[in-house]
């Protein structure tokens, strides 16, 4: 006989698909969010620094080096998810102010209604489109920026240009850090656009990435990080190259050789980031 206590799975139509809500068997109260059957996000809320996600364990990387250790950071979060990351954030940086924007309200109602966050956490979330936003921010007033924005399994063509990335880079404090979920497999059309166009706006512009996705062995994510002042690319190079699934960090050289002769995305042009191969991220 099952344990009435025990968490129950949650499914639930939201705007983009079917989200599901899946206890996770070593935590009490950890969670997996998943939306069309693939993966989304991983909450553990009794352990909110415990980051599952190969990729989200480096934007943190990004987040903890954009200051020093325990600073608090103003932080907008463009896709919310379940909050993984507007949760590692105000535990690392009490006092943090966090905007998350999010454009699925089904989504964010799940959320909130499931795996809240507490009231004092300094993270304000938003039903808005992240473009829109964005262009609506004050100028200079965020130290980071995050961008996870996905329309099903694609990133959507109006936050991959040029006048997306100058719009970021308006709202960022000087010495601020853009950073990026992209999703991209050899030989890597899409992620050749992203640097090419995030680098005819920013000065600074590193990638961080699993050597077998660079290779071109699989599909995968890749983290891109932006900024007009320098960026500790070596103290991302030891985190990122310590972690469980290690990754490295691409910059100068290697990066525009990688680059190639991509060019820059403006709106008229754009496309969203190619469909994954099937089973790339699913998990039935």
């Amino acid at each position: 006989m099952s344990d009435p206590t025990e968490p129950l799975p949650v499914t639930r139509a939201v705007d983009s698909g079917t989200a599901r809500l899946l206890p996770d068997a070593d935590g009490e109260r950890a969670w997996l969010l998943t939306l069309d059957g693939a993966p989304q996000s991983y909450v553990d809320l009794d352990d909110v620094e415990h980051l599952e996600f190969e990729y989200v364990r480096r934007i943190a990387h990004v987040v903890d080096t954009a200051a020093p250790e325990g600073e608090p950071l103003g932080v907008l979060h463009l896709g919310g998810g379940a909050l993984t990351l507007p949760r590692y954030v105000a535990a690392t940086r009490p006092g943090s102010a966090q905007d998350v924007v999010e454009a699925d309200r089904g989504l964010i109602d799940l959320v909130a209604e499931h795996l809240p966050v507490p009231q004092d956490a300094g993270i304000a979330v938003h039903h808005a489109d992240a473009r829109e936003w964005l262009a609506a921010a004050p100028a200079a007033s965020a130290d980071v920026i995050i961008a996870d924005v996905f329309g099903g399994a694609r990133i959507p063509a109006h936050v991959t240009t040029v006048e997306y990335a100058r719009a970021a880079a308006r709202a960022l404090r000087p010495a601020g850090v853009y950073a990026a979920n992209l999703a991209d497999g050899a030989p890597f059309p899409f992620l050749r656009s992203q640097l090419a166009t995030f680098s005819a706006v920013f000065t600074e512009v590193a990638l961080i990435a699993e050597p077998a996705v660079l290779r071109g062995r699989r599909f995968g994510n890749l983290v891109l990080v932006a900024s007009r002042a320098p960026l500790d690319t070596a103290a991302l190079a030891r985190r990122t190259a310590g972690d469980a699934f290690p990754a490295r960090v691409e910059e100068g050289a290697s990066l525009r050789r990688l680059t190639g002769r991509a060019e820059p995305v403006r709106d008229g042009g754009a496309l969203p980031s190619p469909r994954p191969p099937d089973g790339a991220f699913s998990i039935g």
